[in-house]
């Protein structure tokens, strides 16, 4: 069995826009492998989650991204949402911290949208993900080779990086999350 016992996994979305299945179902899979998953946003209170286009359910942050590095934390999930890597590319403090994984060397996994976040970050020059369809050029534009897949395990960097399409493929990312997340706890 995979565990993540002791491990505390970064959660990073904007104030709202965030989907909620892309939130909620890896958060679910950090707890049911015996981790600890933490919610950082853009500022304090709680953030608005969708279901598309409407709004859903609200979550309480745990650090805002002004407080936040990635040094305790094993990896970081960006939930995808139209708005919400919109929202986020915005704020510097948040491509920052996105960034600071990348040279820790430390696990990203981003589904649908989210990668905007990374070309944000120019963190995806020679690296190989998949996205929601629309970002394909935004990401070739940045240097990456998009391919068109359910799950995307990518360790050509200085990290372990793990993309995703759309909520349909949650099972095959949450499963990779986890197991990406165990295996660098073992030391690959």
């Amino acid at each position: 069995m995979v565990t993540l016992q002791g491990l505390t996994v970064a959660f990073l979305v904007a104030r709202q826009g965030a989907e909620q299945r892309e939130l909620t179902g890896p958060w679910q899979a950090v707890l049911e492998a015996g981790g600890t998953p933490r919610l950082i946003s853009t500022g304090p209170g709680r953030i608005q989650a969708f279901r598309h286009l409407d709004k859903a359910d609200t979550f309480a942050v745990d650090v805002t991204v002004a407080e936040a590095t990635a040094e305790p934390y094993a990896g970081l999930v960006l939930p995808g949402g139209v708005a919400n890597p919109d929202f986020l590319r915005l704020d510097r403090a948040a491509v920052d911290l996105v960034r600071d994984f990348f040279v820790r060397g430390k696990p990203v996994a981003a589904i649908c949208h989210a990668p905007w976040l990374l070309v944000e970050a120019d963190v995806v020059r020679g690296r190989t993900l998949t996205s929601w369809p629309s970002l394909r050029t935004d990401l070739i534009n940045a240097g990456a080779t998009w391919v068109d897949e359910e799950v995307r395990i990518c360790a050509d960097g200085p990290n372990t990086l793990i993309t995703s399409r759309r909520p349909a493929d949650l099972p095959l990312f949450e499963d990779a999350l986890v197991t990406v997340l165990a295996r660098e706890r073992r030391g690959r």
